[in-house]
């Protein structure tokens, strides 16, 4: 069918799919929230594109590009098919080739747990994709999801049929489409969805189509008890470590954990900041360099708000992640929606972060978790606090780089 004929941007076989998570320097921007397919938004975010650059991101979360059920894209059919609800084939690649000039990557949202079928086969069921490119058979449904497939490697998604990657003709026909994807502009990958499948199959996909950067949403619920957050979330985040491991440790992951966390801490709980051994309690405490830290995304927050960070608090969040280690990612409504105080104050917490050499993997100096007042040293040239609490280091080498509502940032 021709469809690897569009020219890569770099040869695929010289792409050090490691260097990204090594430098450390990342920070990510969502490019959309849930009312998104509403309003042009190829042309929306192509007007945004040199301010999305000045401000520092260096890579953009784009929703689902192909051919969805639902307007959102999270229910895809013809994956090589980029007329969606967000706009046409042209407008998207007009974008992504802004983005190009711009250097700001693109990442897609791969979305390959699930897909809906085009006609009913075995059982009566909605499971063959017959008359649309990688027209599967029923073998590529799982039987539990009413497929002629292997049971699934992972939780279901109810509703529609679930892939089953344990077919290799499927792994084969999903790299082809990734690498497709790769030429058409995107470099970046965030897999939606990756408690349906094992994480070896995302080590695959990334081996074989390999993107710079990949970043997989494994969301389970934190530990709680009764209505109440538990203060231990360490079997919460062992579980997204094993997926990162289970990737090779190729994919980072959304850092739910410290999502979880801090937004109960903001709320009068600084003190659950710190952990058992004076670490931060979420997936950075572990293993920053694969953390991708976020307030909120279109499910949490958005219209969805299935889990929404406390509004009054956002920027305290934001001076947590943007001076804290792990890959932090600020989410479009925040940045764009709450009008050019918050776009602005977020701005100078980035510029902080990156005069001052904050990175992924930057150690953190915890020096108060009160119920009021957090403070921490990052790095040798940074320190921070968030909370009412009265706080400010010792020393004339410290001058203040910033501060808001709630918090404030030193630096050298």
């Amino acid at each position: 069918m021709g469809y690897l004929s569009i020219d890569c941007d770099e040869d695929n076989q010289q792409v050090d799919i490691g260097a990204t998570l090594r430098r450390g320097r990342e920070v990510l921007l969502q490019g959309f929230n849930w009312e998104s397919h509403k309003h042009d938004w190829w042309r929306n975010l192509d007007r945004k594109v040199p301010d999305i650059a000045n401000s520092g991101f260096t890579s953009v979360w784009l929703p689902p590009p192909t051919h969805s059920f639902s307007p959102e894209g999270y229910l895809p059919q013809n994956l090589y098919s980029l007329n969606s609800s967000y706009g046409s084939e042209q407008l998207l690649k007009q974008l992504l080739q802004k983005m190009k000039q711009y250097k700001v990557r693109a990442m897609a949202d791969i979305v390959i747990n699930h897909r809906v079928g085009t006609r009913q086969g075995h059982g009566g069921m909605y499971n063959r994709y017959d008359g649309i490119p990688l027209s599967w058979d029923e073998r590529a449904v799982t039987s539990c999801t009413g497929g002629l497939g292997n049971k699934s490697t992972g939780d279901n998604f109810n509703g529609v049929p679930n892939i089953d990657h344990s077919q290799q003709f499927v792994r084969k026909d999903l790299i082809s489409w990734m690498l497709w994807l790769r030429g058409v502009g995107f470099q970046d990958f965030r897999f939606d969805f990756v408690r349906g499948y094992s994480a070896k199959y995302v080590k695959e996909y990334i081996e074989g189509a390999k993107p710079l950067f990949s970043v997989g949403e494994y969301w389970d619920s934190c530990n709680y008890h009764g209505h109440g957050l538990d203060y231990n979330q360490d079997s919460h985040r062992q579980r997204i470590i094993n997926w990162i491991d289970g990737t090779g440790q190729l994919s980072s992951a959304f850092d739910f954990t410290t999502k979880g966390i801090l937004q109960e801490a903001v709320k009068g709980q600084l003190w659950r900041l710190r952990d058992a051994q004076g670490k931060p309690p979420g997936v950075i405490g572990w293993w920053p360099s694969r953390a991708v830290t976020f307030l909120d995304n279109h499910d949490t927050g958005s219209t969805q708000a299935h889990w929404p960070f406390p509004a009054n608090h956002v920027m305290e969040g934001y001076a947590y992640i943007l001076t804290h280690p792990g890959i932090p990612s600020v989410f479009y409504d925040h940045f764009y929606d709450w009008g050019n105080s918050v776009h602005d104050q977020i701005v100078k917490l980035m510029d902080v972060r990156r005069s001052q050499d904050i990175h992924s993997r930057s150690l953190v100096k915890i020096l108060e978790a009160q119920p009021n007042l957090y403070s921490a040293m990052v790095g040798e040239k940074l320190c921070m606090k968030i909370g009412d609490g009265s706080w400010c280091p010792s020393g004339k080498e410290w001058t203040l780089a910033t501060s808001g509502h709630r918090y404030a940032v030193w630096k050298k």
